[in-house]
């Protein structure tokens, strides 16, 4: 069960003792009172000491009152620097009451003092810079991120011109959250990691450990998951040695949501999910793996260590409020209740702030997953609502305008989701206007998106189209943080993003009815259909990096077929609920071709997912043929006469979903005996606007020959021995007669990379074990001494630095595979093949130690030193090779090439 708003705010509940003149308690970050030693003063200074002390008892309302008496008494002496320090102070009590406009009054009028007093005094540039940090905290406890961000600018010059270390140090992990709050997580990470110098030189403190676990927080954003559960575990260890309960729970909660981020990737891209009818506030049930298991028990585990740690009301229900997602995620329902009671008690005691808002959110969107799994009366429809209602008037009575947008279309999916249609539009329109407004696009996307599937509930196909554009817009305009949007709303790309572009293509290519198969829908649709589908291939490659790192032509997509080679024509099949859509792009024709086919997505994907697992099978050539048939009536046979009137000699495929795993060479055209391979050359591309557009010079080939033949362990994974690698190697170097070799020993990172920066190589040919997989961390290929992971290649295998006309022509990758039971895992083949920037890439969809694969080896690059025989072709017929002399496509058809294919 996966709900719609995870509660990921700990960076804005940073509960810190920090004695700087005397310390006290405060929320949010590293910001921290200033209640000071005013020994001029005595009956001045014993009403801050009272005031203090009633702050850290709670009695919030009469250390007010006493705070309040002592800037009367300062202000009657003079005493300007007394006065600011207090009013500072009782900026800080006000926040804690949720009385927002005193606080905002109060911390503006002690800065106002500040900064034109004419005092020289040694501490007041640190007084000034500690005043700046709690005018940040306030402004991001209330939304204004920006503003927060560039207080604690401020804040940092401060404390530079006092030369406070350590306040420069804190002002910097402030502001790494308050770039995280902007989305801007890359720009967070970098500030802290400017900070890990400084921090080395500091002994083990609060500021230590709270730096180590905003670093952690960052890198679990990004996805780099198992670095931030080491980091997290030294901030935590800090914590301990510190005795720091508040710090120590703080810890403990980004621990949680990193192991719950472990379990989540074991199974985000291992199912199968309709998106016909999916929305923003859609709950999901999935199956949860044992991969996934202990990574939630895990993060249970350090949820419910949270809770009895921490030392705020707040603290706790945010570790509670992930702890019942955890519970909803393993299907406790009954535990899930009664979590749910204890958290409905204490929420409806915080006051209004940022931080309690999205917590009230997200407390209603769980219920609204609970309701739909267990059809319990309680609460009921009318109490969500009510929740949801009051967070929007509380985030209203703060100023808090991102909450209010969300609360507003959290509102309306509630509505939605109980088919009261009118006032779900009603409210859903209202809040995509609040969110335009303060120009939050991670929060308009969803009220689009779901503003969209209203209009076409309504029937409303060109608002419905409208809107869902408008959504897609957003997402581009997102382009660089799509990896890891605001945390308080973070999803996966699978729930989250994918949805929107399918839901879009749907619409586009909707038939007006079903009584042919092929329908006539206008080119204009046609042609966005198309545009959205290279799109949702850049996004879900970006996805698979955690970053925006591809360079796109989306506007040169055609040019590499009209202008460059017209012999190839271009196939775009999607998977959708209820139907397989193929478009079809024929060189030098502006119109597009469509076919729609109508089978259900289950039935599809069953057929490809049983013909994924025979093609592994060398006995089950029968079942083969009679699937990849199948597949090739799909596919192919509406198409064929295009093709053949077009004289089309190459077929490129930009595929989707499951078929992504099936090699097209296999599909069998059962009328005329004979396999696609035997008739086309074929190529893969992860969109056209990743591609080249020109024709590329031949080039005499000089390779970079590599493998690894002996049994190795490594990582805790043991690695069987590849008989056949030094055999493929020798014939490999018969046919490149210019090459350098790295075998076993010599195959290391280090000596791979020093050879391609010594010798502009056109082909680097690896032989040896590697896997491709959803997950990047599980994508690599083995190298001596390690697991080289895909994130490493283009530092690698890209010529950096070096003009774009030498990259290399091809990379091949011989006797890797893609990992069984992951229907997504050809995205790693396709990471691989962009984050090398090798122009094409050949590899194997399943592993063959066998003699078969050095013949292909070696007929293909005789083939390719052919100047008239594409890549594409070379493969062809170094496939049609093997299956001349073996029958068995387990062995002549796990070869697929992806890229530029000339």
């Amino acid at each position: 069960m996966t709900c719609k708003i995870r509660f990921y705010s700990q960076k804005w509940l940073r509960r810190i003792t920090i004695a700087v003149l005397v310390a006290l308690l405060s929320v949010s970050g590293v910001s921290f009172p200033v209640f000071s030693e005013l020994t001029h003063q005595p009956n001045a200074q014993q009403l801050v000491e009272q005031g203090r002390k009633l702050y850290e008892n709670g009695k919030l309302s009469e250390a007010v009152t006493v705070l309040q008496q002592a800037t009367d008494v300062f202000n009657l002496q003079k005493d300007e620097l007394g006065k600011a320090i207090t009013l500072s102070n009782l900026s800080l009590v006000f926040k804690q009451l949720g009385q927002w406009e005193k606080a905002e009054a109060a911390i503006t009028q002690s800065l106002n003092l500040l900064k034109n007093s004419h005092l020289k005094t040694q501490n007041l540039a640190i007084i000034l810079a500690q005043t700046l940090d709690i005018q940040g905290n306030l402004q991001l406890e209330l939304g204004r991120s920006e503003q927060a961000l560039d207080s604690w600018k401020q804040s940092a010059n401060t404390y530079a011109q006092a030369g406070d270390e350590v306040g420069i140090i804190r002002s910097l992990i402030n502001q790494s959250m308050a770039q995280q709050a902007l989305g801007f997580y890359r720009q967070a990470r970098t500030t802290l990691e400017t900070l890990q110098p400084r921090l080395e030189k500091q002994p083990d403190s609060l500021v230590k450990a709270i730096a180590l676990r905003s670093f952690g927080d960052v890198l679990q954003l990004v996805g780099d998951l198992e670095p931030s559960f080491k980091v997290l575990q030294q901030s935590r260890d800090i914590a301990k040695k510190l005795q720091s309960p508040s710090e120590i729970s703080a810890t403990l909660l980004s621990l949680g949501n990193t192991a719950l981020a472990l379990g989540n990737s074991q199974i985000l891209q291992q199912d199968s999910t309709s998106f016909e009818n999916y929305t923003p506030l859609h709950c999901i049930n999935r199956p949860v793996s044992t991969g996934s298991l202990k990574f939630y028990q895990q993060a249970a585990q350090f949820y419910e260590e949270a809770v009895t740690t921490a030392t705020s009301p707040l603290s706790q229900i945010q570790a509670q409020l992930n702890h019942l997602s955890i519970l909803l995620k393993l299907q406790q329902w009954s535990q899930a209740k009664k979590l749910s009671s204890q958290i409905q008690v204490k929420l409806a005691k915080i006051p209004p702030s940022h931080t309690a808002n999205y917590g009230q959110i997200n407390f209603a969107q769980n219920l609204v997953c609970l309701k739909q799994a267990t059809n319990a009366d309680i609460p009921s429809w009318k109490e969500i609502a009510q929740m949801l209602a009051t967070s929007v008037q509380q985030a209203k009575s703060i100023g808090d305008e991102r909450s209010v947008a969300y609360a507003l279309g959290a509102l309306g999916g509630l509505y939605l989701e109980n088919q009261d249609i009118a006032n779900a539009q009603k409210l859903t329109e209202e809040a995509l206007i609040q969110a335009q407004a303060i120009k939050a696009g991670d929060i308009a996307y969803l009220w689009q998106w779901q503003l969209g599937y209203i209009l076409r509930i309504k029937q409303d196909v060109g608002g419905a189209i409208a809107s869902y554009t408008e959504a897609v817009n957003t997402l581009k305009y997102l382009r660089n943080d799509l990896i890891a949007l605001n945390p308080d709303i973070q999803f996966s790309f699978r729930d989250n993003i994918e949805p929107i572009y399918r839901q879009l293509v749907d619409l586009l290519l909707q038939p007006a009815s079903t009584a042919s198969t092929k329908e006539s829908i206008s080119q204009k649709n046609l042609k966005q259909a198309r545009a959205i589908l290279e799109t949702l291939q850049l996004a879900e490659l970006e996805n698979f990096f955690r970053e925006a790192c591809l360079k796109a032509e989306p506007e040169q997509i055609d040019e590499v077929v009209d202008k460059t080679d017209a012999t190839a024509a271009v196939i775009y099949p999607i998977i959708l609920a209820d139907r397989l859509d193929v478009i079809l792009k024929l060189p030098n024709q502006a119109e597009l071709s469509h076919y729609t086919i109508n089978k259900k997505a289950k039935e599809v994907e069953s057929v490809l997912d049983k013909l994924q697992q025979y093609l592994r099978q060398p006995d089950r050539i029968k079942d083969v043929n009679k699937l990849s048939q199948q597949v090739y009536s799909w596919v192919i046979k509406p198409l064929k006469s295009e093709l053949e009137r077009r004289n089309v000699k190459t077929l490129v495929f930009v595929l989707d979903g499951e078929l992504r795993n099936i090699p097209m060479a296999v599909l069998y055209d059962n009328e005329h005996q004979q396999y696609l391979i035997q008739k086309y050359a074929i190529s893969l591309a992860p969109g056209l606007q990743l591609i080249e557009p020109k024709s590329l010079q031949k080039v005499q080939l000089n390779g970079l020959i590599a493998g690894v033949s002996e049994q190795r362990k490594i990582e805790g994974r043991s690695f069987t021995p590849l008989k056949n690698v030094k055999v493929e190697l020798q014939q490999i170097q018969s046919a490149i007669p210019r090459n350098s070799e790295l075998f076993n020993q010599t195959f290391t990172k280090i000596n791979l990379q020093n050879q391609i920066k010594k010798v502009p190589y056109t082909v680097v040919h690896i032989a040896t074990h590697g896997e491709f997989s959803s997950n990047p961390d599980k994508t690599f290929i083995l190298t001596w001494e390690q697991l080289l992971k895909v994130k490493d290649f283009d530092n690698l295998i890209r010529l950096g630095g070096q003009r774009e006309s030498k990259a290399i022509e091809l990379l091949v990758l011989s006797a890797c595979e893609t990992a069984q039971g992951d229907n997504r895992a050809t995205l790693g083949l396709a990471g691989i093949a962009v984050r090398a920037g090798a122009r094409s890439t050949l590899a194997t969809l399943w592993a063959i130690d066998d003699e078969s694969t050095a013949e292909f080896m070696s007929q293909f690059y005789q083939e390719l030193e052919n100047s008239k025989v594409t890549k594409a072709e070379a493969v062809r017929r170094a496939q049609l090779k093997l299956l001349n002399d073996y029958e068995i496509p387990y062995l002549w058809a796990p070869y697929i090439l992806v890229g530029n294919w000339l």
